[in-house]
């Protein structure tokens, strides 16, 4: 019996992976990197920040800091009104129904993850953040932290992501996992490990 659901932020709450895309793309460009849709997928999509600059570029330390805070700020300034996924506010009301917990787990950083919740207008009663945790997506860690806060045991729970990175993360911690379909193909989410992918959440409504 389903007792919890555990949601991702970015792509999954909505689809903010065209602006993280512009964002990397204008900070990168200096690097002599070009940010396209496949780079952006197989290369950044899902990572923690310090991974992505220290495989990128190899750096590490202040200016690997500096690097992102630009890249932050800027995604923060094109993050204006964003629209929740479509069929998320009736999902969150069948939840609400039928009186399960819900959280999120994300790797955004803390004022990324505060803006974009403020700006969809969610105030999840669990936000676990891969910063404060110690370790980040695909590291089941997060989730793990989750399912101890929530006191339900992982087949209780159901977890929805975007990447293949998110999904890792969720089933490795046993999580009964599916996809939507806002960066990534059927194949590669399926092969992470999803039960099932869908276009938004109103597809996903029968699963409650």
């Amino acid at each position: 019996m389903v007792k919890a659901i555990l949601f991702d932020l970015d792509g999954t709450l909505a689809d903010t992976d065209p602006l993280h895309l512009l964002a990397w793309r204008e900070v990168l460009r200096p690097y002599g990197l070009t940010v396209d849709p496949a780079f952006y997928r197989e290369r950044i999509s899902g990572r923690l920040n310090p991974e992505i600059v220290r495989d990128l570029l190899g750096l590490e330390g202040e200016e690997a800091e500096s690097l992102i805070a630009a890249k932050e700020a800027r995604f923060r300034e094109l993050a204006q009104g964003l629209k929740p996924l479509p069929g998320l506010p009736e999902f969150l009301e069948r939840i609400r129904e039928k009186g399960l917990s819900w959280g999120v787990v994300t790797n955004a950083p803390k004022e990324n993850a505060h803006h974009v919740l403020k700006a969809l207008g969610l105030k999840p009663p669990l936000l676990i953040l891969a910063e404060e945790v110690g370790r980040g997506k695909p590291d089941p860690l997060p989730y793990r932290v989750a399912l101890e806060r929530l006191g339900v045991a992982p087949e209780e729970a159901l977890a929805f992501e975007d990447s293949p990175s998110g999904v890792r993360s969720a089933v490795g911690a046993g999580i009964p996992t599916y996809a939507l379909l806002t960066g990534h193909g059927v194949e590669a989410l399926l092969e992470a490990g999803a039960k099932g992918v869908f276009r938004d959440f109103r597809e996903a409504l029968s699963l409650l």
